[in-house]
């Protein structure tokens, strides 16, 4: 006999045509003692009436299912996820405001292009928010007026900006990126109001933050975990070989750290840390810059409530290095080919960029998948990979060789990452080298 209800294998629903089976049944055995036969044919008006009351069991049925799996993170969700999530201290997070700003060249030279890269920083002054082109903007004296759109850098309706609200390139962020603009300049304003600030985060993102959240201090995974939960953080690697942090370890707490290391002496006053190389998307400053709290600061200020006191946070910025490829596209005829390599990087950008993490390779098999899924797209050949490494002296532990020009890897092979290194693909990267041909 099948059983239902809660069981050793989870819940089992009750369905509609088992209701009505075992409603027909008890409604013949009550008859059978009677001696009679219930009419229970297709046109039976006592049919009709078991029918309904069968509907409605089932539909109980169903409330009880979701009632159960609503007690589970993996399979939880709307209110009910956020009341496991208020059990764990783990709210669900806003959203962050976007829009879109139009920037507008002054004085520009002509035969010359001014590129605003992307992730350039904007400010909202009345407001005090900050915002981040995603996209760069090519201006030239023919072309001085561009859209481009925008993200608030903070969560929340507090970057719901009205129209007008953004008037102005981050004064610091202009020194360092902009630098080379004078005698030209560049205006900005949102001609339009910023939405989407009030809106929740979705289920998926919140149940993997759950699930993944750690449940005890000074561990490893907790500090992993606090760091994670940083906007603009997309993956951590941490090292800690002395045990500190990891109070798991079976060596916490025997050793007299005030006398000696494990393996040398100890310096006196020599601080005890541990390595966080944090990966962070690009139009996050690393550094506070302007309005803008920087990437290391919020990352040592939610390292420091998870860590044991005496043991500090040695937080690096892990090696970004920069992939394109280079190939030769076979594509239709009838297609724009300056349209088409744009969708080619924007296809490869999307299908790469959400899966990278430190020390992920990137496979020759995936970006050639991501080429020929492009419309238009007949054939590629002669695929090559292309990486640029970043500058010198950013890494704590680990051999991860760097080159000082742009390294080709062989058609077939994969880019293959150090641990501390994070393969950035960007749609606007001098990388790429893409020559179309058509069929």
């Amino acid at each position: 006999m099948t059983e239902f209800g809660v069981t050793q294998d989870g819940f089992v629903l009750k369905g509609f045509d088992a209701i009505l089976g075992d409603a027909k049944r008890r409604v013949g055995e009550m008859w059978a003692t009677l001696g009679l036969e219930p009419d229970l044919t297709a046109t039976s008006p006592l049919l009709k009436l078991i029918e309904a009351a069968a509907l409605e069991d089932a539909e109980l049925w169903k409330r009880l299912q979701d009632f159960y799996y609503s007690a589970f993170v993996s399979t939880a969700t709307g209110d009910a996820l956020d009341l496991l999530g208020d059990d764990v201290g783990l709210s669900r997070r806003d959203t962050f405001a976007t829009g879109a700003v139009t920037l507008t060249l002054t004085g520009g030279l002509t035969g010359r292009t001014y590129v605003v890269p992307e992730g350039t920083i904007l400010l909202a002054p009345v407001q005090g928010q900050s915002f981040a082109t995603q996209a760069a903007v090519e201006l030239t004296a023919d072309a001085a007026v561009r859209q481009v759109g925008v993200q608030a850098f903070t969560r929340g309706t507090a970057g719901d900006v009205p129209a007008g609200a953004i008037t102005a390139v981050d004064p610091a962020y202009r020194l360092v990126y902009l630098a080379d603009f004078p005698p030209a300049d560049v205006t900005v304003t949102n001609e339009k109001d910023l939405s989407g600030g009030d809106g929740r985060e979705d289920d998926d993102s919140y149940r993997g933050r759950q699930l993944g959240i750690a449940r005890t201090l000074w561990t490893a995974e907790a500090a992993r975990q606090a760091v994670l939960d940083v906007d603009g953080v997309i993956d951590v690697l941490l090292s800690d070989p002395l045990g500190g942090v990891d109070v798991s370890q079976t060596f916490f707490n025997e050793f007299a750290f005030g006398e000696r290391l494990f393996s040398a002496e100890r310096r006196i006053g020599e601080p005890y840390t541990f390595d966080l190389v944090v990966a962070h998307d690009f139009r996050w400053p690393w550094r506070t810059t302007g309005g803008v709290p920087g990437v290391y600061e919020r990352v040592r200020e939610v390292a420091d409530q998870v860590r044991p006191a005496g043991v500090h946070p040695n937080i690096v910025e892990a090696d970004h290095i920069d992939v394109g490829v280079r190939a030769r596209v076979v594509v239709e005829r009838g297609y724009d080919e300056a349209a088409l390599a744009t969708a080619i990087r924007t296809r490869l950008a999307s299908a790469l960029g959400g899966d990278l993490r430190l020390g992920a390779d990137v496979l020759y098999s995936k970006v050639m998948r991501a080429i020929v899924e492009v419309a238009g797209v007949v054939d590629v050949q002669r695929l090559h990979l292309r990486r640029h490494p970043p500058a010198f002296g950013r890494i704590t532990f680990g051999a991860v060789p760097h080159q000082t020009a742009v390294v080709d890897a062989a058609v077939g092979q994969n880019l293959v990452m150090g641990p501390t290194e994070l393969p950035v693909f960007r749609t606007d990267a001098a990388l790429h080298d893409l020559e179309l041909v058509t069929s």
